[in-house]
C-alpha cells in the first residue's frame, strides 16, 4: 500500500491532468454542471455494480471514474468562485468530526446503533442541516433505496417496532389486503396495496439486518445466468424460445440450479 504523503501525490496528479484537460481539450472544455450529471448517475451505477459483483479490479477503476466526477464538479465550483476541492475536503472533514462525538468528543457510543442514533440528532441541530428527520432522504432516490433509507431514519428517532418479529403479522396483513384488492379488479387500489406490501418486506428485511435492494439484484443476477442456460441450449439445439414448452424450460432452469449447486460446492 502506498504512503501518506504518495497518496497526496497521486491525488495532486489527478487534479493536475484535470486541469490540463479543461483548457486543452474541447470536450472536457464545454461541460457543465448540468451536461455531467447524467455521466455521474451512470458512472456510479456502474461502481455499484462492481461492488455488487465484488470484482476488485472494477471497483478500483469505478471508483476513479466517480473520484474524476467529483473533482471535476469542484473546479466547476472554483471556475466560478463558490467553491473549490479543499473547500469541498474541509466541509466535509468538518462534518465527520461534528457527527463523531464519541471520536472527537466526550460523548459515549458503543455500538453501531448508538452512532447512528446520535448521527440523526447531529444532522437536525446542524446550522443549514436538515430540518426533519426524513428530509434527509433524495427525492431522486430508486425507491426500493428510499423505503429502506426512511425507515431506518425513523429508527434513529425511535420509530420502530419494539419486537422484529411483530413486522411479519404486517407483511401478512399487507399481502391479504393485496389480494383482496387483487380479487376486485381494482388496479388503482391493487397498486396501493402492492406498494404497501412492498414496503412491509423491505421494513422486515431491515429489522433483521439484511440489505434488501443487494438481495434483490443477487436474485436478479441468478435469474440472468438461469435463463442465459435455457437461451443458450435453445440456441444450441436450433429452437426458438418461444418453440420450447414451458416444462422444456422448467427442466432446463432445473439443470441450471443443479449446475450452480455442483460448482458452490
Amino acid at each position: 500500500m502506498h504512503t501518506k504523503e504518495e497518496k497526496l501525490e497521486a491525488f495532486g496528479r489527478l487534479l493536475d491532468v484535470l486541469d490540463t484537460l479543461r483548457v486543452e481539450c474541447p470536450w472536457d472544455r464545454k461541460q457543465t454542471n448540468e451536461s455531467l450529471r447524467p455521466n455521474t448517475i451512470e458512472e456510479t451505477f456502474e461502481l455499484c455494480d462492481a461492488l455488487i459483483k465484488d470484482d476488485k479490479k472494477n471497483i478500483c477503476k469505478e471508483l476513479g471514474d466517480v473520484l474524476l466526477h467529483v473533482c471535476f464538479y469542484s473546479l466547476i465550483g472554483s471556475e466560478t468562485g463558490d467553491f473549490d476541492i479543499a473547500d469541498v475536503c474541509n466541509m466535509e472533514a468538518d462534518k465527520l468530526i461534528f457527527r463523531h462525538p464519541h471520536v472527537y468528543g466526550q460523548v459515549k457510543a458503543d455500538t453501531a446503533a448508538q452512532v447512528c442514533e446520535n448521527w440523526e440528532q447531529l444532522k437536525l441541530k446542524e446550522k443549514d442541516g436538515n430540518k426533519r428527520v426524513l428530509s434527509g432522504v433524495p427525492d431522486a432516490l430508486p425507491s426500493l433505496i428510499k423505503a429502506y433509507r426512511v425507515q431506518d431514519k425513523a429508527r434513529n428517532v425511535g420509530f420502530d417496532w419494539e419486537d422484529k418479529g411483530d413486522v411479519w403479522q404486517k407483511v401478512r396483513e399487507e399481502l391479504g389486503e393485496l389480494e383482496a384488492e387483487l380479487r376486485k379488479g381494482d388496479k388503482e387500489k391493487s397498486t396501493e396495496e402492492l406498494g404497501d406490501f412492498l414496503f412491509s418486506v423491505i421494513n422486515a428485511a431491515r429489522l433483521y439486518h439484511l440489505n434488501p435492494d443487494n438481495a434483490l439484484e443477487h436474485t436478479n443476477q441468478k435469474f440472468i445466468r438461469r435463463f442465459n442456460y435455457i437461451e443458450d441450449h435453445s440456441i444450441k439445439s436450433g429452437k426458438n424460445l418461444t418453440d420450447m414448452t414451458l416444462d422444456e424450460m422448467d427442466k432446463l432452469w432445473n439443470e441450471a440450479k443443479s449446475t450452480e449447486r455442483n460448482i458452490e460446492k
